[in-house]
Formats: C-alpha cells, sequence, structure tokens
C-alpha cells in the first residue's frame, strides 16, 4: 500500500514547516562543525604546533566520521524507523561539542571530530528521508532545497562566529564548543515528531500509518494501495538498476562537494594563498563566498520545477567547471576575477547541492531510501576525505593554481556522468520516481 495521491497533493501545512525546519538541523550542524574547525585552524595550529599532517587529518576526521555514520544508521534507520533515530543522536553531538573545549593534544581533536562525524552522518539520511516521505511532490524540490541551503547557513554562521571570536583569548575553544547552542534548540524541536507513514506502510502498520496521516494532512486524507509491504534489505541498493543509481547519486555527491568541502575546511587558507589577506580579512571573504553558496540555492529551488533536475544538474556543472579553471589557470590574477570566480562557483554550486538530497530520496522506495542515502553520501565522503588530507600537503607542493585545476577536473566528471545518467524526475510522485526503469 501507499500514500493516496492527496496526500502527494496536499498543501505545505504548518505541521509540515515545522518538521522541515527542524530536520533542516543536521546539515546545519555539518557546515558550521565543518567550518568552524577552518577558521579554529587558524589560531588552534600555531598553539598546538600543527603540521600539513596533523592539519589534513583534523579537517578529515569528521568527513571519515560522516562515511560511517550514514553507512551504518542509513540501514538502521530503515530497519527501526525514522523518528527513533531523528530524535536522539542531536544529544551526542551536544555532548561531543562540550568535550572539543578541553582537548590539549591533536590527537584529542581528531578523535573527537571523528565521534561528532558519525553522529551527524546519521542524522542525513534520518532527516531527508523524513522529509520527503511527509512532503507533497508539488513542494518537495523546495524543501529539499531548503535543507541544502540550511547547509550553507550553517557554514556561514560558523564563519561570523569564528570572526567574532578570532582575537578572544582563547576563542578556539568556545568556536569547537559553540556547535552545542544549536543542536540543543534543534532538540527542543524536534520532540514530539511522528514517524513517517510511508515507512509504517513498507512494514505492514497500515492502521499507525493511517493515524499519522490524519492529524499532519487532515481528516480527509486517506492512503491509498500502489505500494506493497517491503522488507528492508541493504544488499537490494546495490542489485539491478538501482546499483547503476547509487553510482550515478554518489558521483555527482562527489563531485559536488569535494571542492567545496575544501573551500569550507581550508577557506581562509587558501584566500590568503591567493593573496587576499590573512586574518580577519580572509575570513569576511570566506563569509562572502560562503553567502553566494547559500544564495545559489534559492532559485535552483524554484527551477528544479521549472527547468527540471537532468538540465539544472548538466548546466550547474558546466559553469562549476568553467569557474574552476579559471581560477587554476590565473591564480595571480586580481582581486575582483578571483572573488567573482569563487562567486560564480558557489551560485552554480546550488543545483547539485539540492540534488545530491533530492535526487536519491526520489530514485529508490521506502523500503531502501535511507539505506540508498546513506550509501551514496559515503561514497562521495570517501572522496572528500581523500581529498580534505591531502589538499594542504598537495598545496604546499604544487601550490593553489593546481589545486584549482584539479577542482575544475572533478567538476568535468560531474558533468560527464550528469549528461550520461541524469533522470528527469519532475512532478513525480515517489512511487512513480522511484520506479523509472534505469
Amino acid at each position: 500500500m501507499a500514500l493516496s495521491k492527496s496526500v502527494e497533493n496536499s498543501p505545505l501545512t504548518p505541521y509540515l514547516k515545522k518538521m522541515i525546519l527542524f530536520a533542516s538541523g543536521g546539515p546545519f550542524l555539518d557546515g558550521y562543525i565543518l567550518v568552524i574547525v577552518g577558521v579554529a585552524l587558524t589560531k588552534l595550529g600555531p598553539q598546538l604546533q600543527l603540521d600539513a599532517f596533523w592539519t589534513g587529518l583534523i579537517g578529515a576526521a569528521a568527513l571519515v566520521g560522516l562515511f560511517i555514520g550514514t553507512s551504518v544508521f542509513g540501514y538502521v534507520t530503515d530497519l527501526v524507523g525514522r523518528q527513533v533515530m531523528f530524535t536522539v543522536d542531536i544529544i551526542a553531538i551536544i555532548i561531543i561539542s562540550i568535550l572539543t573545549m578541553f582537548i590539549t593534544t591533536p590527537l584529542q581533536l581528531v578523535i573527537l571530530r571523528f565521534a561528532i562525524g558519525i553522529v551527524v552522518g546519521a542524522d542525513y539520511p534520518i532527516a531527508t528521508s523524513l522529509v520527503a516521505e511527509f512532503t507533497p511532490r508539488k513542494y518537495r524540490a523546495l524543501s529539499m532545497g531548503f535543507i541544502a541551503a540550511v547547509w550553507y547557513l550553517g557554514a556561514t554562521a560558523a564563519d561570523i562566529v569564528g570572526y567574532l571570536l578570532i582575537d578572544v583569548p582563547g576563542g578556539w575553544r568556545w568556536m569547537l564548543g559553540s556547535a552545542a547552542i544549536p543542536a540543543i534548540i534543534l532538540q527542543l524541536g524536534r520532540i514530539g515528531t511522528p514517524e513517517s507513514p510511508r515507512w509504517l506502510v513498507s512494514k505492514g502498520r497500515v492502521d499507525e500509518a493511517l493515524a499519522i496521516v490524519k492529524k499532519v494532512f487532515g481528516p480527509d486524507a486517506d492512503l491509498g494501495e500502489a505500494e506493497v509491504t517491503e522488507k528492508t534489505q541493504y544488499r537490494r541498493i546495490f542489485s539491478g538498476g538501482y546499483l547503476k543509481r547509487v553510482v550515478f547519486v554518489g558521483v555527482i555527491w562527489t563531485c559536488q562537494v569535494v571542492p567545496m568541502f575544501a573551500l569550507y575546511t581550508f577557506g581562509p587558507q587558501i584566500l590568503n594563498t591567493f593573496g587576499l589577506g590573512s586574518g580577519n580579512l580572509s575570513i569576511l571573504g570566506d563569509i562572502l563566498i560562503s553567502t553566494f553558496f547559500m544564495v545559489g540555492c534559492i532559485p535552483a529551488m524554484f527551477w528544479l520545477n521549472s527547468v527540471g533536475r537532468r538540465p539544472l544538474c548538466i548546466g550547474s556543472f558546466a559553469i562549476m567547471m568553467f569557474s574552476m579553471f579559471i581560477l587554476g589557470i590565473f591564480p595571480s590574477a586580481p582581486v575582483w576575477v578571483i572573488v567573482a570566480s569563487f562567486a560564480v562557483y558557489a551560485f552554480a554550486s546550488g543545483g547539485p547541492g539540492i540534488l545530491q538530497w533530492l535526487y536519491p530520496n526520489e530514485l529508490f522506495p521506502t523500503a531502501i531510501r535511507a539505506s540508498a542515502v546513506g550509501a551514496a553520501m559515503a561514497m562521495s565522503r570517501f572522496g572528500t576525505v581523500v581529498g580534505i588530507y591531502g589538499l594542504p600537503t598537495f598545496m604546499e607542493k604544487y601550490g593553489i593554481g593546481s589545486a584549482m585545476l584539479v577542482g575544475a577536473g572533478i567538476s568535468m566528471l560531474g558533468l560527464v556522468v550528469s549528461i550520461a545518467w541524469a533522470p528527469e524526475t519532475k512532478g513525480m510522485s515517489l512511487a512513480d520516481s522511484s520506479s523509472l526503469s534505469s
């Protein structure tokens, strides 16, 4: 059985808006936690005498944790439900954030960054699956777009907090622990979130699903007969046409986030290498670029429903590739050229930034949806870990221009794969898009 078309065509109720708002907390914290360490490293590095090895390890530690968290807990979420996982993982983020304020060695920070990466990674498949399964088709791109934009909002917030604390004695400790504040707010907002009715139907718990549907969508909402009860089997995401979909989403996800994460994790250092100042000035430049990342999601939310998923994915990667190419060929260009190239790249990434959440939730059935999101994200984080860990050493050896050319090559890969495999799911219900022939 499945949710009826009356649910797919329902309005975006206040109840759903609240759910989407607090579901976006995981991406917000991911963006915040990733970026705040880059700012903190400008003060933490000299104090702990960090070399390129430790700097890269600290930058990559959370991403390794994300790899494990998404891989394991996406499957667990499909087994035990979205609601249980949705309400418990934020507590761990609060505790770990506070502990990072008291580190005294690089190894301690690596361990805690790894741990926080696991719990943040767990939240991705939980929250996005829950939102996708509750949101009517007309608003699905908007809801995922909002989640993507909130990631950048978290990153921008981290830059602002870092800017305010950069000259405070011991300010790097407050930076690392500050993620506990939004996490506490999110934990309070998530209390009372219901289970996904789609997940309940997929497990044969129709009466419970019907009660939640009527509570969220109104007394006239009902359940249809389209989707059968299914058993969650992780190996299904690697069988038949689903394997191609996992690879496709994993590749475009990787190609979108590797350059982006490099910019965010080592933003001030990268801008300083380009000659855009140091300290507070480079952080201000980082805030500007981060703002373009966030702003780029806004028109993309609407273009996904008007232009379509496939054209936007292809066009975005083409522009991103060109922007990185300019930075790689002309690393000594005037300041306005460098800033403009970064800004264009950031703005264009809005489409793929949303599609990395939207595609896996649309292309897989309920019984394996969170598992697929987790697998695709884990695939992307593997490439990101390698990139983030190696970036400081690569820049030190080959220079910033070569690093940007590598970024252009990564965007080119995203373009080629999108041309070959990107499907069009505009206007489809989850049941229809997940049953597309591959």
